[in-house]
């Protein structure tokens, strides 16, 4: 199978997934808070971590199956767990000071961004 397809369906899951678990938590949690990207972060970032660590080790995943995986249903049920894994990785390899940078980085030029295209979206009258 072609592995952009297999990419493909893994992402189509991901995403459904990921607003299936919004919606149950604004249902059970309510929205004040955005409990259901909160959820998607944390499991994403476990299963991520727990694929990985297993795939090192003891569970051998075909290069489809890693793709359908990681980066077609994790991808896109949430790049938070790229982010996570990636910065626990960086640490693990004695990289702590480019982990913390990457935190750091992720974070708050993340929120600057964020910030910056509200005001680019208002400045354009939206």
């Amino acid at each position: 199978m072609n592995r952009y397809l297999i990419i493909a369906l893994g992402a189509a899951l991901g995403a459904n997934a990921r607003y299936l678990v919004g919606v149950w938590a604004s249902e059970r949690l309510g929205a004040s808070f955005p409990y259901g990207t909160f959820l998607v972060n944390i499991t994403g970032s476990f299963i991520l971590g727990f694929l990985i660590t297993l795939a090192a080790g003891r569970l051998t995943l075909t290069p489809e199956l890693r793709l359908f995986l990681a980066v077609g249903f994790l991808g896109s049920y949430t790049t938070f767990s790229s982010y996570a894994v990636e910065s626990v990785t960086l640490w693990q390899q004695g990289g702590w000071w480019q982990a913390i940078v990457n935190i750091a980085s992720n974070n708050l030029i993340g929120l600057i961004f964020a910030l910056f295209g509200v005001f680019v979206a208002r400045w354009l009258g939206g």
